[in-house]
Parts: C-alpha cells; sequence; structure tokens
C-alpha cells in the first residue's frame, strides 16, 4: 500500500490529531476533579460557516481581526472549539467577586471552570505541537461559536483551535 502526501492525507491525519488534542484536554487536571468541559470539532461546510459567520461580525461590530481570524479557519483543515460551562464548585471562593456561589449571576462564569479551560486548552495545543501541526489559540472564532449555538447551552465560553498542516503556518505573519 502506498500513502500519498495530499490534502485528503492531510485532513484525515488532523482529524484524528483532533481527537488526541481532545483526550489531552479532558485529562488535564481540573479544580475538585470536576468536569466542566465539552469539545466539538469541525470540519467542512460546517467550519466554512464558521468563518462566514466571523465574516458578518467583523462588518457588524467593526472588528477587523475577526476577518482576518476567518480566513485562517478557511485555511485550516480542521478547528477544535473548547467550552466550559457556568457551573459552580460550591467552595464560597469569592474569586468571581461575590461572596457566595450562589451570589454569583446566572451568566457569570466560575472562576475554576476559566482556570481549568485554560489548563485543558495548553495540554491540548501541547498535543497538537508533539505532532508538529500548526495551531494558534482563537477568541474570535469561540465568540462566534457561541453567538453561533454550536455548543450546548450552558456552556459560557468557547475558545477555538484551528489546525493547519502547510509549508508555513498560516497563523503568523497576518495583517
Amino acid at each position: 500500500m502506498q500513502i500519498e502526501f495530499n490534502a485528503q492525507t492531510i485532513d484525515e491525519t488532523v482529524k484524528n490529531i483532533a481527537v488526541q488534542m481532545m483526550i489531552a484536554a479532558q485529562t488535564a487536571p481540573k479544580g475538585r476533579g470536576v468536569d466542566t468541559l465539552n469539545f466539538l470539532v469541525l470540519t467542512g461546510a460546517e467550519k466554512d460557516q464558521l468563518a462566514a459567520t466571523m465574516d458578518k461580525i467583523a462588518l457588524r461590530d467593526k472588528l477587523d481581526f475577526f476577518a482576518r481570524d476567518a480566513q485562517n479557519i478557511r485555511s485550516a483543515s480542521a478547528v477544535l472549539l473548547i467550552g466550559t460551562d457556568n457551573s459552580v464548585r460550591g467552595l464560597n471562593c469569592a474569586l468571581c467577586g461575590h461572596a457566595t456561589c450562589s451570589q454569583k449571576p446566572v451568566n457569570q462564569p466560575c472562576v475554576f471552570n476559566e482556570v481549568d479551560l485554560g489548563i485543558a486548552i495548553g495540554s491540548a495545543v501541547s498535543s497538537a505541537g508533539m505532532f508538529k501541526v500548526d495551531n494558534r489559540v482563537m477568541y474570535s472564532a469561540g465568540k462566534t461559536a457561541m453567538e453561533m449555538n454550536l455548543m450546548k447551552k450552558t456552556v459560557t465560553t468557547i475558545f477555538a483551535i484551528p489546525l493547519s498542516v502547510a509549508a508555513k503556518s498560516i497563523f503568523y505573519d497576518r495583517k
């Protein structure tokens, strides 16, 4: 059997690496051992719809970097979305600015969930790096995914990680 280095082989391999990234994020440490993470991989038409919606937001909100990032999303083989919900840990830690968890507004994220999300993102991109797949953490694409309701309703924060294999990283030298 022969395996050619072509767009189809790259796309299939990148999808498999995205699954490895989800595993790395899932197994990352979590505060009190509570899992609030959600994952979704976009490819093909769904990935392109994310980019198209980013373009619309760029025009609507006059945010040029959304359009720039949308081009990166279009050029990527896949996009991993990692999000967290807004549940509380019941610690009454006041790190969110409220004395107790019951005083925290329902749409305000719990600090522990946000920290866990950051650790999970670091673990995921580290995994991509081990496979030498170019990637970039994007707030813009995550915010767009939130607006598109791509994850369940309880998810309050999403970041996107587009993945690319090219002779030169598509995520740098951007204007």
